[in-house]
């Protein structure tokens, strides 16, 4: 998985154990991101639809969720992608805009994206299209120049930069499942009645469309105008490209919105201390959802890796630092109280706990 601002990585196997315990048989990820989350109920047997409006979530979902590992033939897609991986670099729009104008990635790689995007390219119509565009995304992470974020690059090469980029083959997952992309305010009048819906909605102003935009560019390959040192799409400008849920003032009656609206029978929802509305108002409006049961859970967990290095400004140069290391990440779970129970206890679960709340490093 690469990267990303927001991951439930540690929290997976306690909201996998909750929806499992619960009996659920059919679940939504309606902001599945990485589809981290949707992977790991797919992989308990439950039939999963990933949703979400970035181009790259749609992909990792038609790979990681759509994609029936047990229906396709592995051996044409590791052949592709040796023969991917055997192309020269070509310099191009992804080399000049990421590797030069900014540094992203050293050029060397850049030359070798574009070469290999190009070709994937002409493997449109081929059900490896969406496998072979996440395995180039996954590459290219593991050899950029960031914390995880594409709002800025490090001032200093990271190491990992000067490996050379690799594409592999992604570990599907057998089952079957689904992809619904688009605007969750929209989507969630058009998705099926399920067991669980799992809602990880943006906390604040942080916008996924900037914080990500050359991997929505890399899917798209459509070569945007852009700008400024980051050399962000254009297009972020534009309001269609603007989430509610980044709009403070607005944010709070979406959510209720679309927690009522919300199609099934259990809601799991992930939120934290630091979003724009407190855990009581989130309280609130699964309750005015008319949910029978709604409970809480609190996990202290380390706080994104941005945040342990500090505040730089557009030089890379250290001025100042965060207030905080670490916070308070939510479950809250709506539904019949059985099933609310049942999905409660899951969670404290020793190994559940201990997966949630690992211990610091000491390295």
């Amino acid at each position: 998985m690469i990267k990303y601002l927001g991951s439930k990585r540690l929290l997976v196997p306690t909201i996998c154990s909750m929806a499992v315990a619960a009996g659920a048989r059919t679940a939504v990820d309606l902001f599945t991101g990485t589809t981290r989350v949707a992977q790991a109920l797919k992989r308990a047997g439950i039939f999963v639809t990933a949703s979400d409006l970035a181009s790259y979530s749609q992909v990792f979902s038609d790979t990681y969720i759509a994609t029936d590992a047990e229906q396709v033939n592995l051996g044409e897609l590791r052949d592709a992608i040796a023969r991917l991986n055997a192309l020269p670099g070509k310099a191009g729009y992804f080399t000049q805009t990421f590797c030069v104008d900014a540094n992203f990635l050293q050029p060397k790689n850049g030359e070798r994206v574009d070469a290999i995007r190009d070709a994937i390219e002409d493997l449109r119509a081929s059900w490896m299209y969406p496998v072979l565009l996440t395995s180039l995304v996954e590459a290219a992470d593991r050899v950029d120049s960031t914390t995880g974020m594409q709002m800025a690059y490090l001032k200093h090469w990271a190491p990992r930069s000067f490996n050379d980029l690799e594409l592999r083959v992604p570990e599907l997952i057998g089952g079957p499942g689904a992809t619904v992309p688009g605007d969750a305010m929209e989507v969630v009048d058009a998705l099926p009645n399920v067991d669980v819906m799992y809602l990880d909605p943006p906390y604040n102003q942080h916008r996924y469309f900037t914080n990500y935009h050359i991997w929505e560019t890399l899917v798209r390959w459509d070569d945007p105008p852009a700008y400024g040192i980051a050399r962000k799409r254009a297009d972020a400008r534009d309001e269609a490209n603007k989430s509610v849920f980044n709009r403070k003032r607005e944010m709070p009656a979406a959510l209720a919105s679309l927690i009522a609206r919300a199609k099934a029978e259990m809601l799991l929802v992930s939120y934290n201390d630091e979003a724009w509305i407190s855990a009581e108002q989130m309280l609130g409006f699964l309750s005015d959802a008319g949910f029978e049961e709604v409970r809480m859970l609190a996990f202290d967990n380390p706080r994104y890796v941005g945040a342990q290095i500090g505040i730089h400004n557009l030089k890379g140069q250290k001025v100042g630092s965060v207030s905080h290391l670490r916070n308070l990440e939510y479950i809250f779970i709506a539904g019949p109280k059985d099933k609310v129970e049942a999905a409660a206890a899951a969670a404290a679960q020793p190994a559940i706990a201990a997966a949630a709340n690992p211990a610091p490093s000491t390295t």
